[in-house]
């Protein structure tokens, strides 16, 4: 059974960044998916951002509203997924969750964690 532990959330104000981090008791390179998703108050949980690895390539997805200000990341050596925040918006406030896909087709799920922007 695979447990993701995020972490990295916050209270910033507008413009201010944040990393969240998501580590895994697996070897996140056996993943071929790893991703956040994020769940606002009183919205559906929504795709953030996507690392899809590919027999010898991956490739790498973003939702409209992050392009150019959110990175995802991974650490294989510290089996560790990262999402870097910046110029952060009140709108991004939300619960992050991290989500990685075995090649099993197996998806498992962090518990999630707050980030709040002050405007």
């Amino acid at each position: 059974q695979v447990q993701l532990v995020e972490s990295g959330g916050g209270v910033v104000q507008a413009g201010e960044s944040l990393r969240l981090s998501c580590a895994a008791s697996g070897t996140i390179s056996t993943f071929d998916q790893l991703g956040w998703y994020r769940q606002g108050p009183g919205r559906e949980r929504d795709f953030v951002a996507i690392i899809t690895r590919y027999t010898y390539e991956q490739s790498t997805d973003y939702a409209d509203a992050v392009k150019g200000r959110f990175t995802i990341s991974i650490d294989n050596a510290k089996n560790t997924l990262y999402l870097q925040m910046t110029s952060l918006k009140p709108e991004d406030t939300a619960v992050y969750y991290c989500r990685v896909r075995d090649r099993n087709r197996r998806v498992y799920w962090g518990q999630g964690t707050q980030v709040t922007v002050s405007s």
